[in-house]
């Protein structure tokens, strides 16, 4: 059973700062492409930024320069650093896993809801 705990995520004010976590197993984490999607009212979910078990990583457009996602070996947790955010940006964020030791099925979290408002 694959679990991923998601932390963080709140309120705003345009230009603020939050942080998501989100924490798994030692061999989820060790082996798989993790990310963080979001999914706005009346919008598809999209993905938002993602980082493989060698530390590639990958951004979507909108939150190039702003957002950092970066791996934590010690605590089996990925995080999403998000800057200078903006009200495009308020949405619930999903932890996503690609599991290669399952045939690359995907898990997601339960979702956290980020607003930015002023």
């Amino acid at each position: 059973q694959v679990q991923l705990v998601e932390s963080g995520g709140g309120s705003v004010q345009p230009g603020g700062s939050l942080r998501l976590s989100c924490a798994t197993s030692r061999l989820i984490f060790s082996t798989s492409r993790m990310g963080w999607y979001r999914q706005a009212p009346g919008k598809q979910r999209e993905l938002v930024a993602t980082i493989t078990p060698t530390d590639s990583t990958n951004y979507i457009d909108s939150v190039k320069g702003r957002f950092t996602i970066s791996r934590d070996n010690a605590k089996n947790m990925v995080s999403l650093q998000m800057n200078s955010l903006k009200p495009e940006d308020t949405a619930v964020y999903y932890c996503n896993v690609l599991y290669p030791l399952n045939g690359n099925r995907e898990y997601w979290g339960q979702g956290t809801q980020v607003t930015v408002s002023s």
